[in-house]
């Protein structure tokens, strides 16, 4: 299972809003067949191991990290695939939360006299694909929210400057981040302070779509992030007749009126449902000061990517607003945290809540195979 693991997160940055999915096949205690989903429309990660087999798998075990599918979607249901095999014993890490799907595969299989295990190395499976698992059961995307500061919690000088608070390996890293997200999220503040292009530049990897905040539509129609390839939207509450939506539109940027939440901005959660609308299936906000602060008061970040340089500004722009929190009792604590360097930085990777899975192996009733 841990060899499917690492097969399914070859295809980060390439199936979403799909899962991510890894499938082996064994033999007489022999690896005879390794596959993965490789891009959104293609084969399904057990079609592909089996498919690839270097010889006969019938009576053989099929190891998958996600319920194999049991509808038709871009691809025919993988459950049929491995009926039709001729596989004997399916070996599951984790239920899918697609209500579609969820436990009627496993069922399928059971039904057809082939022993399924379920459970094995879930907790890795849930968090491998955290934001799948969002996107299926909160219908929003999963929010990441990433910003470099200096040891004293700044993300800017007084005067605004930011470039460049972190090193060129952190830099590397972000943009590595922004080719494993569907889009990424700024505010028309950061647009106007950093005029950002917000693509992928300094790795290989699709450029996200384009998301700004912009409440009074105050885009300039010749800002970076309007041009280039890359699909742009603008959030905005001004109604669709004025002027400024037919302008933008001329430039091929789409524009959404989104509800107004009680301070008058763009409401959050209702943006991110229309994103998910879209398909959009995890969102890389990286600024400003307001969104960040914004989606933490709504309890909208699931992860944080926090880059953290040697160097000390003083007086300056925070990372994050005020919360309304009193006392250290209040504080916002993360479930999971990881560190690392990178260069001369130092990295925080945390997750401030549990991938969301409604199923889990309990409910796909365990049955110890016997053999």
């Amino acid at each position: 299972m841990r060899e499917v693991l690492r097969l399914a997160r070859k295809g980060l940055g390439k199936v979403s809003p799909n899962p991510l999915v890894g499938a082996v096949v064994v033999h007489n205690g022999e690896v005879i067949g390794r596959g993965y989903h490789r891009a959104f429309g293609d084969a399904h990660a057990e079609v592909v191991a089996l498919t690839q087999a270097s010889r006969d798998v019938h009576g053989g075990t099929l190891y998958v990290n996600l319920e194999p599918c049991c509808h038709w979607g871009k691809t025919p249901p993988c459950v049929d695939a491995v009926l039709g095999a001729g596989i004997k014993r399916v070996v599951v890490a984790t239920v899918d939360p697609n209500p579609i799907v969820r436990e009627k595969g496993i069922q399928r299989l059971r039904d057809a006299g082939l022993c399924v295990d379920v459970g094995i190395l879930e907790e890795e499976a849930r968090r491998l694909n955290e934001t799948y698992c969002t996107f299926m059961t909160l219908h929003r995307p999963f929010v990441t929210l990433k910003y470099a500061q200096s040891l004293d919690g700044r993300i800017a000088t007084a005067q605004k400057d930011s470039r460049w608070i972190s090193s060129e390996a952190a830099r590397r890293f972000a943009h590595r981040l922004r080719a494993h997200h569907d889009a990424v999220m700024v505010g028309i503040g950061t647009v106007l302070a950093d005029d950002p292009q917000l693509t992928v530049r300094m790795v290989r990897g699709k450029n996200p779509v384009r998301v700004v905040l912009d409440t009074g539509l105050r885009m300039p129609l010749d800002a970076k992030v309007l041009q280039g390839r890359a699909h742009t939207i603008v959030a905005t509450a001004v109604p669709q007749d004025h002027v400024k939506h037919r302008n933008l539109k001329e430039r091929r940027v789409e524009t959404v009126v989104a509800a107004q939440g009680p301070d008058a901005r763009v409401d959050l959660p209702h943006l991110l449902t229309m994103l998910a609308d879209r398909g959009i299936a995890s969102v890389l906000v990286e600024g400003g000061q307001q969104v960040a602060t914004a989606l933490m008061k709504h309890r909208l970040v699931d992860r944080m990517v926090v880059i953290t340089a040697p160097l000390i500004l003083g007086r300056g722009v925070e990372a994050i607003g005020d919360l309304g929190i009193s006392s250290v009792d209040g504080a916002l604590r993360p479930v999971s945290a990881s560190i690392r360097r990178l260069s001369s930085d130092v990295v925080f990777d945390l997750r401030l809540r549990p991938p969301p899975f409604p199923g889990n192996a309990a409910t796909a009733k365990k049955v110890a195979c016997p053999f």
